[in-house]
């Protein structure tokens, strides 16, 4: 499993799940992560990715979180 983590918000990541961070719902693909606003308070973020096929849900998650990390620190 990875963690990466920047100021605002951490993820984890298990690289045996392909669909990590997403679930549908009626048939259209969201992601879903936890931001940390400030150092007593969290909030999840949930975003449409506004498609029905996995495949391109997996693409727009993996843009997603590359510009949301794009500075993270990475954790083994």
């Amino acid at each position: 499993m990875t963690i990466k983590r920047n100021a605002n918000s951490s993820i984890r990541i298990q690289s045996t799940n392909r669909n990590h961070h997403l679930y549908n719902n009626n048939g259209t693909w969201w992601l879903h992560y936890t931001s940390y606003p400030t150092s007593v308070t969290t909030k999840r973020i949930r975003r449409s990715l506004k498609t029905r096929d996995l495949t391109v849900a997996r693409k727009r998650r993996d843009a997603v979180l590359t510009q949301l990390f794009s500075v993270a620190q990475v954790t083994a």
